[in-house]
């Protein structure tokens, strides 16, 4: 009788918390080839990904530390800050 090999889920850390958790649990933020930064719910959209807890707390801290600047490579304007701040504390898809 064989097992299948239990599949091992893919870890990101968190740049407001800088803990490791598994990919599904946490909210990806990209930057597209445009320069847009997004929040991207689904893990689909084309970019640079930088991953962020499911907690607004997460979010601040990564701005206020400039990792999400950082991970991105450019300055995030308050704008997107403000944007992607109601995304998380909005519904979800």
């Amino acid at each position: 009788m064989s097992t299948k090999p239990q599949k091992r889920q893919p870890m990101r850390q968190c740049l407001g918390c800088r803990e490791m958790k598994p990919k599904r649990e946490l909210i990806r933020a990209v930057r597209s080839p445009e320069g847009e930064v997004s929040l991207d719910f689904v893990g689909k959209k084309p970019g640079r990904g930088a991953y962020l807890c499911r907690d607004a707390e997460c979010l601040k801290r990564a701005v206020k530390s400039r990792a999400l600047g950082r991970a991105f490579g450019t300055e995030i304007p308050q704008a997107v800050v403000d944007e992607l701040n109601s995304q998380i504390e909005g519904p979800t898809e």
